[in-house]
């Protein structure tokens, strides 16, 4: 898929699905999904190298992660995040999306308005994706943004100054589900929700959180449609019971 086919389904009303992969495996499952939009999110620096926040993950840890996906999903629509400071000025943010679309990604994904640097992107021709409300890059606090009327102006006028820009996409996460419908109806651009309500054309979850791969409490705005984590765990029981046996 391209741009142009992302902006048509937002045109026809038909949702965009976005999942986070890390690796071949997922890829492929996602690819053979036809899910529209696959993300190497920054994610993996908590929910695939055990890191605290994802500003731990380096550039060369997505470069890597990219590679993977691509070589999972070839023929997929692939954004790779800009890690934590990657796109601290203009000249080493191209520099670095130059080298996820290298690794394989069509697109890059930036968190916040460093506005010079998303720029030097665009002008030369790089898909780009946007990312307001809560940053994890950057949050002190995971609780919901865009409450108060001053936050809610500044990710609106925000995403105006994004859309702008013609990026493919503008995540919008967890922020009102008011403030999500209003961004969306004012935008070009298709928004992809987390967290941010019904409205938005299109959302995003982690394949860790789709799954169920871990045991921990979901996010209020997550879901789960497989549970992997017992069925994992499990698998790994009657394989050591089945070990145990044959050394009897």
């Amino acid at each position: 898929m391209l741009k142009e086919d992302f902006y048509a389904m937002k045109k026809s009303g038909a949702p965009i699905t976005m999942v986070t992969v890390y690796d071949v495996a997922f890829a492929r499952m996602a690819e053979a999904a036809e899910i529209e939009m696959l993300l190497v999110g920054d994610s993996a620096a908590n929910v695939m190298l055990g890191m605290e926040r994802t500003a731990g993950i380096s550039m060369e840890a997505m470069c890597l992660f990219t590679t993977a996906v691509k070589r999972g999903a070839p023929n997929s629509y692939i954004i790779s995040d800009m890690p934590f400071g990657s796109d601290s000025e203009p000249k080493i943010a191209l520099q670095n999306a130059t080298r996820l679309i290298e690794a394989g990604a069509s697109a890059v994904k930036i968190e916040g308005l460093p506005l010079s640097s998303l720029r030097a992107i665009r002008e030369k021709g790089i898909d780009l994706v946007g990312h307001l409300g809560l940053l994890p890059q950057t949050a002190t606090s995971f609780k919901q943004v865009g409450k108060s009327e001053e936050e809610a102006e500044k990710i609106f006028e925000q995403a105006k100054v994004l859309d702008s820009l013609e990026p493919c996409a503008i995540v919008l996460e967890h922020i009102p589900e008011e403030l999500g419908k209003k961004v969306s109806q004012a935008t070009n651009a298709p928004t992809i929700g987390i967290g941010a309500g019904s409205h938005t054309d299109g959302q995003v979850l982690v394949m860790h959180d789709i799954l169920k791969m871990h045991p921990f409490k979901l996010p209020p705005f997550a879901k789960s449609f497989a549970n992997f984590w017992d069925a994992g765990v499990n698998a790994f029981c009657d394989y050591r019971s089945w070990v145990n046996k044959k050394k009897i």
